[in-house]
């Protein structure tokens, strides 16, 4: 059964989580005031609409209740409409709500008016790049929750040539290893990791650790 989602604001954040669901199968109900947004979404979402989402009349008649996700990605330059609209979608029944907040105080509110999830997407891409800037080798870090890490990594070069086993990256460092992505001559591709196989500089390690492990690897390996 196709999942349904409902997203309230089309700018670049909006846009892009448009189009993302979309091409992930989606059924996308794109909402903005702007009209010209509104029609840039409508080459790629199901549905999209033109209309104040502080509007309760309005903003019931998109279903809120029958949508797998509502998402409320109103910018900042609108945050009291942002706020009000979450808790709208809240009491129009959503089942899952997801809010985008400027500054903490903001997802504040954002939670306590009914969001599920509250999101900084400025925030996080700072984190991610300041990550990829800051220790070499990283390509991509991205927080699990609970102060755990899911992080791609080019192999230090000291591992290069080493297998896993070798490696001991769990006890050593408490690093695990959760899959590899293969060199294109090797067929490319995503698969649980060979403990036995040699490391291969242009192989991608996945791997899963406490937050600042991985820096912390990166540096010994590295000293």
């Amino acid at each position: 059964m196709t999942k349904q989602a409902l997203i309230i604001g089309l700018g670049q954040f909006g846009m892009s989580l448009a189009r993302a669901l979309a091409d992930r199968a989606f059924e996308v109900l794109a909402v903005d005031r702007d009209e010209g947004l509104v029609s840039q979404a409508s080459s790629f979402a199901a549905e999209a609409a033109t209309f104040d989402a502080t509007d309760e009349p309005a903003l019931a008649r998109t279903g809120p209740d029958q949508r797998d996700i509502c998402i409320c990605a109103i910018g900042h330059e609108a945050r009291d409409a942002s706020i009000l609209c979450t808790a709208l979608l809240r009491q129009l029944g959503a089942r899952r709500l997801v809010a985008r907040a400027t500054d903490p105080l903001h997802e504040r509110i954002l939670l306590q008016v009914g969001a599920d999830e509250v999101v900084n997407p400025e925030r996080a891409f700072g984190e991610r790049l300041a990550a990829r800037l800051a220790l070499r080798g990283v390509l991509e870090e991205v927080p699990l929750g609970d102060g755990m890490t899911i992080t791609e990594l080019e192999p230090p070069p000291v591992l290069v040539g080493r297998s896993l086993v070798d490696a001991a990256l769990p006890s050593r460092f408490g690093v695990t290893v959760v899959t590899v992505r293969r060199p294109a001559d090797e067929g490319g591709g995503v698969e649980p990791p060979d403990p036995r196989r040699p490391l291969r500089a242009d192989d991608v390690l996945v791997v899963v650790a406490r937050s600042g492990a991985v820096a912390r690897m990166i540096g010994k390996l590295a000293g």
